[in-house]
């Protein structure tokens, strides 16, 4: 028998969710939904979402990448260029509350996947497509990835020294927040088919939740025509919004942005004497003199180390932070406390650590911490129990290849290679996928 259904109290168990997604984005949104409590079954090529092996750190014989944005899933190989394999994961959609994807636009209607055909016989269906540039307009067909739209937004324009090159977010924002407005998009689309009935396609571009991001400083281009330069250490707007360097070459984050704030600071670094100063009235006039305001607070900052720092300007009413690197984030009391670094198990004993659920609940408990599947673990209990696929049945599409793991039938051959030798019949594998990796 196949495995149960997942017991939950969290607030979306009792939605089914089907990911047709790989790389980042999608299974980004898709792990959101499903540490929220939805029984997210994930659609993988019979060798599986190409992260399973990507280096360069592994936990048993799965990725650190895989492994962090894939946990409370299922897993179901299912080989989508064999029409066999398109019907089952037509039959299973109707079954679903949710149908996420993220190929390139067209992709899904060529495997037979049409929303349109689809939402017929299950009307309340949402389903939600994450690509890089949409499903229409010019750059609909192109291939997308997280630094392509972070340059096209503008974004990476921002990010680096005023004198140096543009730099790309060390984070992969592109991916993530096309993940995040997706979820997004889809709790919107499911209560509004509470209201009415009726589901609806949810268009998520990367491109264009990077414009969104831009915030105030497409404002301000907008209201100015000023390009915005490069960031680097500073604010646009606030001159002691910035980060230093300090004794112990570790870096401090200062955010005084009030005169109450301002004042604190010099007292805290022994600078009073440039509270009354002309130059330094008011938070224009430090913006407009800032250069000659950064040289004065850098000297300063160099006096002590950073824990220090800190502390000062912590107990003087200013906001301030070290520049943590991720050894020391990870193990942050306030992260730890907060269980943002989650432990999982899996049934052969592998654990593996990554990043936790920031949706808290009150009164809920311990965040969901199910380990990301093994390739087609679920197969039997999602298309035999779930879809009620007789025995017989059941065989025969596996003895077919339509379902199953293909990687273990080449045991010895290292995974990029079984790729390239299986490419003639391991059709997923060449579907384009547009929101992909950071």
């Amino acid at each position: 028998m196949g495995a149960a259904p997942i017991q939950s109290k969290d607030p979306l168990s009792h939605l089914r969710v089907l990911d047709l997604t790989q790389f980042l984005s999608g299974p980004y949104a898709t792990q959101i939904l499903g540490d929220l409590g939805a029984d997210v079954i994930k659609i993988e090529p019979p060798i599986g979402d190409m992260t399973r092996d990507l280096p360069p750190y592994f936990v048993g014989s799965e990725s650190a990448y895989f492994l962090s944005t894939n946990r409370n899933k299922r897993s179901v190989a299912i080989d989508l260029k064999m029409p066999e394999g398109q019907k089952l994961v037509s039959k299973l959609a109707s079954t679903c509350d949710v149908v996420v994807e993220n190929f390139r636009p067209g992709v899904a209607d060529r495997l037979g996947l049409q929303y349109e055909k689809i939402s017929t016989e299950n009307p309340s269906l949402v389903w939600c497509s994450i690509s890089g540039f949409g499903q229409s307009g010019p750059y609909r067909d192109r291939p997308a990835y997280d630094m392509i739209v972070q340059a096209l937004s503008g974004g990476m324009s921002l990010t680096g020294q005023p004198d140096g090159v543009p730099v790309r977010s060390g984070i992969p924002l592109g991916d993530l927040a096309a993940g995040m407005y997706g979820v997004i998009g889809i709790l919107a689309a499911i209560e509004d088919s509470r209201r009415t009935g009726r589901g609806r396609l949810v268009d998520i571009a990367m491109l264009d939740c990077q414009v969104a991001m831009l915030s105030y400083q497409a404002a301000y281009y907008l209201a100015s025509g000023k390009v915005p330069e490069r960031q680097g250490r500073a604010h646009d707007s606030i001159p002691t919004y910035r980060c230093f360097r300090s004794a112990n070459d570790i870096d401090v984050v200062v955010t005084a942005n009030t005169e109450k704030m301002w004042r604190s600071l010099c007292e805290v670094l022994e600078l009073s004497e440039f509270t009354d100063d002309p130059r330094f009235a008011n938070n224009e006039l430090r913006y407009t003199n800032k250069n000659e305001l950064w040289k004065i607070l850098d000297r300063a900052f160099l006096a002590r180390g950073a824990d220090t720092w800190v502390a000062l300007l912590q107990a003087a009413g200013i906001p301030a932070a070290v520049v943590n690197t991720l050894d020391r984030s990870l193990n942050d009391p306030q992260v730890i406390h907060r269980e943002m670094v989650l432990s999982m198990q899996a049934d052969s004993g592998e654990i593996a650590r990554v990043a936790g659920n920031p949706i808290k609940f009150y009164g809920m408990g311990n965040a969901r911490a199910n380990y990301p599947p093994k390739l087609n673990a679920d197969a039997d209990y999602v298309v035999r129990d779930m879809l009620g696929i007789s025995e017989e049945e059941y065989d025969r599409l596996k003895l077919a290849g339509v379902i199953g793991d293909r990687r273990a039938s080449l045991p010895n051959a290292p995974l990029e290679q079984a790729r390239h030798n299986d490419g003639q019949t391991a059709g997923p594998l060449t579907i384009p996928i547009s929101a992909a990796s950071g």
